[in-house]
């Protein structure tokens, strides 16, 4: 169970901090920026999707185009197309990357931003939908003839004629943390994403995940990922004093009334329950952990997304992102506040080291005895927090 690190394939260099000092959507920088990850020790990028940006698949299609060996993590909202459409764009593009694509499933965390594109279903039947969309897709990419009547599709005698890639179908992702995503994404997904929580909550959720996976009778693992926002430096010292200049630009540009998402809305309520949980772990504490700080979800308000930073050294950083693989965490999602710099620094000084470390503790343990050792951990994590 190797280690594997997502970074972000960003189609402009602006993030919360800084505005953009390229296009909209620019060529040559989302071929750049994939190619620093992909020669920097990084597995995979992601390809984001609201309402705004530019087409992720047809971004992600440069991507494959314009690199050799990233993984491709594609998000799609099932409201944007039909699933018969959609599962022959997946396979397309998964031609394209040469079998490395897999599919990040959002239901939508935003009623606003839902509505922009004609969505207006409530979050649970968003949920349920998504369900059927993931199903249908999944049995497309069979090749078989098949038809179909539920609630949200219906469809007579679909068949693809593109069959996957070297017949080994993309992957799917999917993320949520609540009741009704835990059970979606426990039936459905190949990869269950988090945010990054403190590890007691992160604990909590995976076995609730379980829980639900063991009731509908499944038998193969589901593999986790979660996402922080590192900030790395060569010293604690040196780290914490970016840290806190990260989070003077965020407020600074906050309090001028700048656009900091033209798709999140700052300082309101959040919807969706990621968030919510960053935010109540905020309250309870600013530090977390070894690493885990929660300042910069409060001060992005009702933002969402990935808010909480791992902030320490190079190795203070390594032994925090030990520490959450211990549970089961094979996959780590981590955007930084600088894209080119941070996907280098955090690439050439922190991933060799943690895959060097991993390598070393699993050497010549079978998987059962390694998830066996994982559910232990968050047993141990679980009863020192109660």
């Amino acid at each position: 169970m190797p280690i594997e690190f997502l970074g972000m394939g960003a189609g402009n260099d602006s993030t919360e901090t800084s505005p953009a000092t390229t296009p909209f959507f620019d060529p040559h920088y989302a071929a750049r920026i994939a190619r620093i990850h992909e020669d920097n020790n990084w597995d995979h990028v992601l390809f984001a999707y609201n309402s705004t940006t530019q087409d992720p698949s047809v971004h992600a299609a440069w991507v494959a185009a314009n690199t050799e060996r990233i993984q491709l993590r594609l998000a799609h909202r099932p409201n944007v197309s039909h699933p018969t459409f959609a599962a022959r764009s997946f396979l397309t593009l998964d031609h394209i990357a040469q079998g490395r694509l897999t599919v990040h499933f959002i239901t939508g965390g935003s009623q606003a931003d839902q509505a922009r594109e004609g969505d207006f279903l409530s979050k649970d039947a968003r949920y349920g939908r998504t369900q059927e969309y993931m199903q249908i897709v999944r049995r497309a990419w069979s090749g078989e003839s098949f038809s179909w009547d539920s609630e949200h599709y219906r469809f007579e005698n679909f068949a693809s004629g593109l069959a996957p890639f070297a017949g080994k179908r993309p992957g799917i992702s999917f993320g949520g943390s609540s009741e009704a995503a835990w059970s979606v994404g426990a039936a459905e997904a190949d990869i269950y994403a988090l945010f990054g929580e403190p590890l007691v909550d992160a604990a909590s959720q995976q076995e609730q995940i379980l829980a639900r996976a063991a009731a509908v009778g499944r038998t193969e693992p589901l593999r986790w990922q979660i996402a922080f926002r590192p900030i790395v430096a060569a010293t604690d010292e040196l780290a914490w004093e970016k840290a806190h200049a990260i989070l003077a630009r965020l407020e600074s540009r906050r309090s001028a009334g700048e656009v900091i998402d033209p798709v999140r809305h700052y300082n309101q309520k959040p919807e969706a329950a990621g968030t919510q949980r960053l935010l109540a772990a905020a309250e309870r504490a600013d530090l977390h952990d070894r690493a885990l700080w929660t300042a910069l979800a409060k001060a992005a308000g009702g933002g969402g997304g990935s808010a909480t930073a791992l902030v320490g050294s190079y190795d203070t950083v390594t032994q925090a992102i030990l520490d959450y693989h211990e549970l089961g965490f094979e996959i780590f999602g981590l955007r930084g506040y600088d894209f080119v710099p941070d996907a280098l620094e955090f690439g050439q000084h922190v991933i060799p080291q943690l895959k060097q470390e991993v390598a070393h503790r699993e050497h010549g343990r079978t998987a059962e005895e390694l998830l066996a050792t994982r559910a232990a951990a968050r047993a141990r994590v679980l009863a020192d927090a109660s």
